[in-house]
C-alpha cells in the first residue's frame, strides 16, 4: 500500500520512534511542540506498514506519562512557589492558585484524564495540576489512564482513516462533548436558581 496520500501534515514520512517520543514527550511536560501532530502522522504511516501500531501506541502513551510527570513536578517544585512568591500581583497570584487548588479538588481527576484531549489544556494541564498541589499518586493514576486511551485512540483513528478523517473525527468528537458540558453546566445553573426564584 502507497504511503497515506491525504497526509496533511508537514511531517517527513521518515518520522520515527525516537522522533514521535522526543515530541509527546516535550509538548506533555509543556513545550508547545506539535506533539499530538506527531502522533497523527504516526498512526497514518502505520498503514504502509512503515511504523508498527502497537509500537506507536506504547511509545506515544509511555512519553506522554513520562511528560506529564516531568510537567506535574515542574508545577509542583517550582511553578507553585513562583506563584505565591512576593512581588508585583502577588495578591492576585495568590487569588489564582487558592482558585486552581479548589478547581482541581473538584475536577482535577477529569480534567487530567480529558485535558489530553484538548489543545493549549494538553501542554499546561500538568503544570497546573501540580503547581495546585494536586495529590501525584490521584495524578498518576487519571493521567496513566488518559494518556493511554489518548494514544490508542488517536492512533487507532490514524490508522483506520489517515490523517484528515481522524482529525475530522476528533474535532466532531470534541465539539460534541463541548456542547454536551455546556448543556449540563446552563441545566445545573438553572437547578441552583430554582429555590430563589420559588421564594416569596
Amino acid at each position: 500500500m502507497p504511503e497515506d496520500e491525504d497526509m496533511l501534515l508537514p511531517l517527513p514520512a521518515q518520522v520515527g520512534y525516537g522522533a514521535l517520543f522526543a515530541l509527546v514527550f516535550a509538548e506533555s511536560a509543556g513545550v508547545p511542540v506539535p506533539g499530538e501532530t506527531a502522533l497523527l502522522a504516526a498512526g497514518a504511516l502505520t498503514r504502509s506498514g512503515h511504523l508498527l501500531l502497537p509500537a506507536v501506541i506504547a511509545i506515544g502513551a509511555v512519553a506522554a506519562i513520562l511528560g506529564d510527570n516531568l510537567g506535574y513536578w515542574i508545577g509542583r517544585r517550582g511553578g507553585r512557589a513562583v506563584l505565591l512568591r512576593e512581588g508585583r500581583f502577588a495578591t492576585h497570584r495568590r487569588r489564582a492558585v487558592a482558585k486552581g487548588d479548589a478547581f482541581f479538588v473538584r475536577h482535577g481527576a477529569k480534567t487530567v484524564f480529558l485535558g489530553r484531549w484538548v489543545p493549549g489544556v494538553r501542554v499546561v494541564g500538568a503544570v497546573l495540576a501540580g503547581a495546585s498541589a494536586m495529590p501525584w499518586r490521584t495524578f498518576l493514576v487519571y493521567n496513566a489512564t488518559g494518556a493511554l486511551v489518548w494514544a490508542t485512540g488517536v492512533c487507532g483513528l490514524a490508522a483506520l482513516f489517515g490523517v484528515g478523517g481522524a482529525a475530522t473525527w476528533m474535532i466532531v468528537s470534541f465539539a460534541t462533548a463541548a456542547a454536551g458540558g455546556l448543556i449540563a453546566a446552563a441545566r445545573e445553573r438553572m437547578r441552583r436558581r430554582e429555590p430563589k426564584c420559588a421564594r416569596p
